[in-house]
């Protein structure tokens, strides 16, 4: 785990209002890709009632700026191969213009940047990275990215 957000003020609490957006990406279809709409559905799972808008997308695209900048917070969700990242990663990304807004898929700076640009609001913005090993074609999680979700919604206090 390595944590660079203020791991005391970030709780599921601070997401569970209508005012923000808990965005899960990946594909359910590549093993631990899918880790962004397991957190998804775990959340569906043990709070059948959040407050959050909740919405899973295979990949970020510029449709998505006008959708975040309808919100104050969002938590984004999404597998990393870091290996630097032993079990998850919450941090506060900027906005930041990369080679991503030329592609197909867009980086979580750079949505955060068109929003910024094009709708002039910057919602507070949140991207929990947890850590996957396996990416074939196939479904299901691997033990250890079951382990590492487990794990972040624990640190993020989500109630049972």
């Amino acid at each position: 785990m390595s944590v660079r957000a203020e791991p005391h003020r970030v709780t599921f609490g601070l997401f569970d209002n209508s005012t923000s957006l808990i965005y899960g990406i990946g594909n359910d279809g590549r093993q631990d890709d899918g880790l962004g709409w397991a957190f998804i559905d775990r959340l569906e799972q043990i709070h059948p009632r959040p407050r959050a808008r909740l919405r899973r997308t295979y990949q970020l695209s510029l449709e998505d700026a006008d959708l975040i900048s309808r919100y104050t917070r969002v938590l984004f969700v999404d597998a990393t191969k870091d290996p630097g990242v032993e079990s998850f990663n919450l941090s506060l990304p900027e906005p930041r213009l990369d080679f991503s807004f030329t592609s197909h898929a867009l980086s979580v700076p750079a949505i955060l940047a068109t929003t910024q640009q094009c709708f002039e609001h910057l919602p507070e913005a949140y991207l929990l990275a947890i850590r996957g090993y396996e990416w074939e074609l196939q479904l299901g999680l691997t033990s250890p990215a079951q382990h590492n979700l487990s794990r972040s919604l624990e640190f993020l206090s989500v109630p049972r």
